[in-house]
């Protein structure tokens, strides 16, 4: 994407600076690493309840929004639970983390409070993103500007070939912010910049041949060890899920809209814990009535349908929320659905959805 095309002022919305919904005033909250305690979950469901609509809803960088806040207070009670140790950064605060790894987890926390410490750092724009891969691949697939993925540092999900120790992480990432904020002119993201070379100079690490890495996003759906991977429709968590959740213990909440729960979780939540559960191939936007610009309710269309491939619905062409992973996009029009590109009336969905999804395990099957 051309600079050029960037200008518009950046409004990614945060806690101070909300977006006008169609369903009232929206904040979002960053949750560095996903990390929350059980006691900040418990904070979050109790302004939900307050201040909002009563829950929580996931975002696929690992964050959580409260939709409907047109009662004020909100920043006082998130200051007194700790969520926003820094005001002027509450925006730049994207750090995603693999969820399962401690190494990963750690360097968050520590870039977390290493960025607030660097005021300038504050003006880096609402969508750039950092990310921390443990060596799973999981969230170094997830389109982050720059990721320290098991000592490789990766631009724009690219591997530069530089080769970065651990204890030198957090000081390369934030290199490489430092030079992007320097050098972005009306850039948005790194891939949006026509050369990337000036952001490594001076970062700290050795140089070596670029290579090739997998990815596996995703995390299962289901026990892992001692902790359990949960995942609530459509990325909505009710309150009464949330104090569920904070009563077992601390969580992770996943940019796959899910969250790994470090505890025993009671049953009779609601929450998914099937892996093999239809809803958690489709993810959807707000839709009607939430978002004045979606044509539809997507949500409720997307509950209507049974088996699918991996599918994200989208009330309009800017397709929020959209998975970074391959998808079927299914937009909608006026009077129907585009599906990756060819009209379906909304009383087809299904029948079309369902002939898409045999034609992929079929095809799983041949390459098997």
């Amino acid at each position: 994407m051309s600079t050029s095309a960037r200008v518009r002022a950046d409004a990614c919305p945060g806690v101070f600076a909300t977006h006008d919904a169609a369903d009232g005033p929206l904040a979002r909250v960053r949750l560095p690493g996903g990390a929350i305690t059980r006691a900040r979950l418990g904070a979050l469901a109790d302004a939900a309840d307050d201040l909002g609509d009563g829950a929580l809803h996931l975002t696929s960088r690992g964050n959580v929004q409260l939709r409907g806040v047109t009662r004020p207070g909100l920043a006082g009670r998130l200051s007194a639970a700790g969520l926003l140790p820094s005001p002027s950064h509450e925006r730049v605060r994207n750090i995603l983390a693999s969820p399962v790894s401690g190494v990963a987890q750690g360097l968050a926390a520590a870039l977390d409070k290493a960025l607030c410490a660097v005021p300038e750092l504050a003006e880096l724009p609402g969508r750039f993103l950092f990310a921390l891969d443990g060596g799973q691949g999981d969230v170094a697939g997830e389109g982050a500007d720059v990721c320290w993925r098991d000592g490789a540092l990766l631009l724009a999900g690219g591997d530069t070939g530089l080769r970065v120790p651990a204890e030198h992480a957090v000081a390369a990432l934030l290199s490489v912010a430092g030079a992007f904020l320097r050098t972005r002119g009306t850039a948005w993201r790194v891939s949006e910049l026509p050369d990337t070379g000036p952001l490594l100079k001076g970062v700290p690490g050795e140089t070596g041949e670029p290579r090739k890495f997998a990815v596996n996003p995703g995390l299962p759906i289901g026990p892992i060890g001692e902790a359990i991977v949960v995942a609530p429709v459509f990325g909505r968590l009710t309150s009464a899920q949330a104090r569920a959740i904070a009563k077992a213990g601390d969580a992770v909440v996943t940019p796959w809209r899910s969250i790994l729960v470090r505890g025993a979780l009671e049953a009779g939540t609601g929450l998914v814990t099937d892996p093999g559960a239809p809803s958690l191939g489709v993810s959807a936007c707000i839709g009607r009535p939430g978002c004045a610009k979606s044509l539809a309710d997507v949500r409720a269309d997307a509950a209507r349908v049974g088996r699918t491939p991996r599918v994200h619905f989208a009330g309009c062409e800017r397709r929020c929320g959209k998975p970074a992973r391959e998808h079927v996009d299914v937009l909608a029009t006026e009077d129907g659905y585009l599906v990756d590109g060819a009209y379906v009336p909304v009383g087809e969905l299904t029948e079309t959805l369902a002939t898409l999804a045999e034609k992929d395990s079929a095809e799983l099957k041949g390459q098997q």
